[in-house]
């Protein structure tokens, strides 16, 4: 039992719901394809599948792996396992079976839940571990599918559901996307997630007027608990749909009126060159959201000017800070376009040296924080956390600048930048210098194994389709009188495309590896 007055003073995701519930009632919560959910179905809902989920066997604590793609049932499932206490471990459902092996035994899961389409892999990955039972998410039948009990009011029950969970309990494992080494799952506790929800809501003026839209996957920190949710608890509608393909992104901003919209960069740009985003009437759209990678500025730009009546938004953070970290405003956009902003309610950050001090303005350095939004550490992983938390602040690993009111600008991650001859090269700096060239779809900036420089500077392009045919001497002409001569690119690469994960993420690892064994080229500077 909960100490006399604990109860009172709780502050769970699932207390959270209820009072969101208790406030907008009737009023639509969510929309997926043919189903609509109010608020008090939403959190009824919530509830049934926490009930069936606990009846199958589970206990608090244990952990729930989801394993799908967007749907409604995927929003619910998380809903019912922070209400019941149960922990949530959502992975991409591009995963392969050894990657989803994986994530079931480094988390101890103690159920694997998955739509029918991923059901081959989910049963080859479950096979191979011992103790993890499976089931589904959104089949809508069958002995334990998250649909199904959502909408089966023999889950209902007058006995309020999850009482003796706290508020400091382990609700999430989010696992990292292992870029420098095997995925690490950073526990977040329901504390953590409503302080984060908190500054959201306030820095990313959420409003009940709004209407969102939601294409991107919410497996992912950003999407999930940087809009959908904090925008749930708001009184915000969702639009919830698979996935952000263009053509239909931008039909659906058109017709239903949509007036917040969060993608990536990468997205954005595709957005951009779609030949819809010049035919609809996109002036609904008051809110645009971008973060979770770097805004070429030439690219902001470009939407602000094709966008005029939107109000821009510029949110970085990463998963484990919940994910949000700092907003750059809009009306801060003007006077400083390539800067991440400043920290936003719950969050403390400073950018320090070696020795954790803080750096002058201008210089470089590492992005730390404090905050109640931070994870509780890295599942089994006690040395990774002990090495994320030194000096009493979470190293973020990536490096900015900033400047004397508080304003950061990212200048890369740690392991984007490229020593070249024992001189530090930003692959964004690059990145944004070729960007200006209007032969430029998209580029990646890299490194590349030199016998003279030990990495050299490459940038893999996506050239338009009207680009010239000389296009790697055009580009790098153009980046000579905007680039250092120890900057320029050793060698440019023209690809057809850019390797990306399934939330639009530029996915550079994968570059690295496709380039390891390749030395550069004559073009660039010697």
């Amino acid at each position: 039992m909960l100490e006399t007055g604990a109860r009172a003073r709780r502050n769970t995701i699932g207390d959270a719901l209820g009072r969101a519930a208790g406030r907008f009632r009737e009023r639509q919560a969510l929309r997926y394809a043919d189903r609509a959910w109010s608020y008090a179905s939403l959190d009824q809902a919530a509830s049934r599948i926490g009930r069936c989920l606990l009846a199958s066997g589970l206990a608090p604590g244990d952990r729930v792996v989801a394993y799908g793609r967007n749907s409604d049932a995927y929003l619910l499932l998380w809903l019912g396992c922070a209400r019941a206490g149960l922990v949530h471990v959502p992975i991409n459902f591009a995963l392969t079976v050894k990657e989803v092996e994986y994530v079931l035994r480094q988390s101890g899961a103690a159920l694997l839940l998955h739509q029918p389409a991923l059901a081959a892999t989910a049963e080859a990955a479950r096979a191979t571990v011992t103790g993890v039972r499976g089931g589904t998410i959104d089949a809508g039948e069958g002995p334990l599918d998250i649909l199904a009990a959502a909408l089966d009011p023999g889950w209902d029950q007058d006995e309020p559901l999850g009482e003796t969970v706290l508020d400091e309990n382990l609700v999430q494992i989010m696992y990292t996307s292992g870029t420098t080494g095997a995925p690490k799952g950073a526990m977040m506790s329901h504390r953590g997630l409503l302080a984060e929800y908190a500054s959201c809501i306030i820095e990313l003026e959420m409003q009940r007027e709004d209407r969102s839209l939601a294409a991107l996957p919410l497996y992912h920190t950003a999407q999930m608990h940087a809009f959908t949710m904090p925008q749930l608890l708001a009184g915000i509608p969702t639009l919830l749909i698979d996935a952000p393909v263009a053509a239909t992104c931008l039909e659906l901003i058109e017709r239903e009126r949509i007036t917040a919209f969060f993608a990536p960069p990468t997205v954005w740009i595709t957005l951009l060159q779609h030949p819809d985003f010049g035919a609809r009437d996109l002036s609904c759209l008051r809110k645009v959201y971008y973060g979770a990678s770097i805004m070429p500025v030439p690219v902001l730009q470009d939407l602000r000017a094709r966008l005029p009546g939107s109000r821009p938004f510029n949110c970085y953070g990463q998963t484990e800070i919940a994910p949000l970290a700092t907003v750059l405003r809009p009306e801060e956009h003007e006077a400083r376009p390539g800067s991440i902003g400043r920290p936003v309610l719950n969050v403390e950050t400073r950018v320090v040296d070696v020795d954790m001090r803080d750096v002058a303005p201008g210089e470089r350095g590492e992005v730390v924080h404090r905050s109640p939004q931070l994870l509780l550490g890295y599942w089994n992983m006690p040395e990774e956390t002990a090495r994320a938390f030194g000096g009493g602040w979470f190293h973020s690993g990536d490096v900015a600048t900033i400047d004397e009111e508080g304003y950061l600008a990212i200048v890369d991650r740690t392991k984007d930048l490229i020593n070249t001859g024992g001189v530090l090269v930003a692959s964004r700096e690059v990145e944004e210098a070729l960007f200006t060239h209007p032969a430029v779809a998209e580029v990646a900036v890299i490194a590349v194994p030199d016998p003279k420089w030990i990495e050299a500077v490459a940038a893999v392009v996506v050239p338009r389709a009207d680009a010239p045919p000389d296009i790697e001497a055009v580009l790098l002409a153009h980046a000579r009188g905007l680039l250092a001569p120890y900057k320029l690119p050793k060698r440019i690469i023209i690809a057809e495309s850019l390797p990306k994960n399934t939330a639009g993420k530029l996915l550079k690892r994968e570059l690295r590896q496709m380039y390891a064994g390749t030395a550069s080229g004559a073009l660039g500077a010697g």
